[in-house]
């Protein structure tokens, strides 16, 4: 006898599993979406608790009780991060296995290692398990994974903005002004002065440091402390690469979960190719800019070994601190009197070339590095194969170098040996009185770069000519390339300018340079980018005038061009202004930074493109 076995339709089946999508996703999936959302906002809150903890804790003198207080906070915003990514796992795994990366997938495991402890009582046997023990136990461990997660989650809530159609300039802007004033707390904290600091000098020095420029209103080597010192490097780096590509790379790097809109945005941010070279062009930047800081920290200590009567640890901290400034042309210096120290100015005329190449570096742009960085690859693998196979490729490329690395190099080049053989011609036996001929030479080199936005000093300015303090002007405010550390108008507006200046008077319409039109756009954006330099110039030198009276003319605007060129020499003047000319300065340098064409595009309202056209008119132009 057969048994009957009754069979469900299949597609009986499929419609039970759609029902079931249908209630998951009507009602269960917004509960979920609600829960994930609200556990979003806990773990920003936590993290900001988290680094204004550490913070008090490194800034400030604590007691037992508020060690304890402390403590109870870490483990708070432990148990935050724990139930917000266990929650993710459980109740989105699908989502949060497409939008992890790998890096994110090892710090949710170490995350997890933290359970250990917890979980199993400390060993008694002396070993290698006693040792993790002790390790995942430890502070510094849970500190540090804990202060990566809330950098990564800030990154990416930073990021995310970018995805609600928010203006990226006014982002950019605010995301500068947000880090000067976290700097300007942070350099107010008992450990990082001597004797304390009043709020105006504070900001103004971080202000100088995020935005790069070197301008010190106080004594910065008798005012701060090494812990001082360390905030101010990290300004600087901050300010240096930028702080949308910072976070932009931990947030695609780390968590790869930015959209469609966010990449196009921070594309052009840091002027890639495509989207499919984003992440590439992120990691060449951060990848150059530690690979040459370390480089010039290893040159920089060679020279100054044994020479300056420190230990080994403050050498090497001294150089790398050096390093950091001169890269992201920032001009800050640890000792007093700058890099005119007297215990710098004989016999160490190799430390002015390699910060000098430092500052080139740094000035001269980071698509222009990375160009460079293909020409050599592809140099390299022309030379690799001529080795393999004996026979040489003669062809001849013409188009390696893209159209703004030859623009760039070459201007750069022209105003480099330009800049220092006027000021050797000039300075020869005035400021340079009484040098050898070879510390003539270095010194006049690195006074022509130091313009170019860097703001290291070798000689006291006001010792220098009339000619020379006008072509320091005009080094100023020309500047570096565009997409670099450097400030000014930089020398990729100046040299379209340039060039539409020599097609007007030749009389043609197009302007040409090497083979290639230049767009219009690029035109507009860098004459615009010249009346707008002029103008904030003028006014910021008119109202000085009234706000510091007793100084000359020659003086506030050198000033002036010096703060928004963000440049960093002065003549002496920054120390003496009184709080609403710094506060004005503090403004200059924000403006130089951000950029100007960035800065008005956030905050003027942009016009909607329409399809119809004026009949055009003619001005009267002679």
């Amino acid at each position: 006898m057969f048994a009957i076995v009754w069979k469900r339709p299949k597609r009986e089946n499929m419609k039970i599993y759609h029902k079931f999508l249908l209630y998951k996703n009507k009602w269960i999936h917004p509960y979920v979406r609600m829960v994930l959302g609200g556990m979003s906002v806990v773990t920003y809150l936590a993290s900001l608790l988290l680094i204004a903890g550490v913070v008090y804790e490194h800034g400030f003198t604590i007691t037992a009780e508020e060690e304890g207080q402390l403590k109870s906070l870490y483990h708070g915003v432990w148990l935050v991060f724990l139930a917000d990514v266990t929650l993710r796992i459980l109740l989105e795994y699908k989502d949060t296995r497409r939008t992890f990366s790998k890096l994110a997938w090892v710090l949710t495991a170490l995350l997890y290692l933290t359970l250990v402890p917890v979980i199993f009582h400390r060993p008694e046997e002396e070993g290698a398990i006693l040792h993790f023990w002790d390790f995942l136990n430890g502070k510094a461990y849970h500190l540090l994974l804990l202060l990566s997660f809330s950098l990564l989650c800030l990154s990416n809530g930073l990021v995310r903005l970018l995805g609600r159609r928010t203006n990226p300039s006014l982002i950019l802007a605010v995301s500068f002004l947000v880090i000067i004033l976290i700097g300007a707390g942070l350099l107010m904290l008992p450990r990082c002065t001597v004797a304390g600091i009043s709020w105006v000098d504070s900001l103004f020095i971080s202000t100088s440091a995020v935005c790069v420029t070197g301008l010190t209103s106080v004594d910065v080597a008798s005012t701060f402390t090494p812990a001082g010192f360390v905030v101010i490097v990290m300004l600087i780096q901050i300010g240096g690469l930028g702080v949308m590509t910072l976070t932009s790379f931990f947030a695609m790097f780390f968590m790869g979960n930015t959209s469609l809109y966010n990449q196009l945005v921070v594309r052009d941010m840091v002027s890639s190719n495509s989207l499919n070279s984003l992440l590439s062009t992120l990691v060449y930047i951060l990848g150059f800019t530690l690979v040459i800081e370390g480089i010039g920290m290893l040159a920089i200590w060679s020279n100054i070994h044994g020479t300056l009567g420190m230990s080994l640890d403050e050498e090497l901290a001294f150089s790398a601190f050096h390093s950091i400034s001169a890269f992201c042309n920032a001009g800050f210096s640890t000792l007093p009197g700058n890099l005119g120290n007297p215990m710098l100015m004989t016999g160490h005329n190799m430390l002015y070339v390699y910060v000098s190449l430092l500052i080139i570096l740094g000035g001269i742009g980071f698509p222009i590095l990375v160009n460079l960085k293909d020409i050599l690859f592809f140099q390299l693998r022309r030379l690799w194969k001529f080795v393999r196979t004996r026979h040489w490729d003669g062809r001849h490329f013409i188009h390696q170098y893209n159209l703004n690395t030859r623009i760039v190099l070459i201007l750069t080049a022209l105003l480099l040996v330009g800049g220092t053989l006027l000021v050797a011609v000039f300075e020869w036996n005035g400021a340079f009185a009484g040098m050898s001929v070879a510390d003539k030479w270095t010194q006049a080199f690195f006074n022509a770069v130091c313009p170019r936005t860097a703001g290291f000093t070798s000689v006291d300015l006001t010792t220098l000519g009339v000619q020379t303090i006008l072509v320091y002007t005009f080094l100023m405010w020309v500047g570096g390339s565009a997409q670099s550390t450097a400030g000014g108008i930089k020398v990729n507006a100046f040299a379209v300018v340039v060039l539409n200046l020599v097609a007007v008077l030749r009389g043609t319409e197009r302007v040409e340079v090497f083979g290639r039109e230049l767009s219009y756009d690029s035109i507009r954006r860098s004459n615009a980018t010249v009346v707008l330099s002029v103008g904030v110039l003028f006014v910021a030198v008119f109202v000085l005038s009234m706000l510091e009276p007793e100084f000359s003319l020659m003086a506030l605007t050198f000033e002036c061009v010096s703060a928004l060129g963000t440049v960093g020499s002065s003549l002496n003047v920054t120390p003496l202004l009184g709080t609403p000319a710094k506060l004005l300065v503090v403004a200059l340098m924000f403006v130089g930074r951000v950029g100007l064409i960035t800065l008005m595009l956030g905050i003027v309202r942009q016009k909607k493109h329409t399809k119809y056209r004026y009949p055009s008119g003619q001005i009267i132009i002679n």
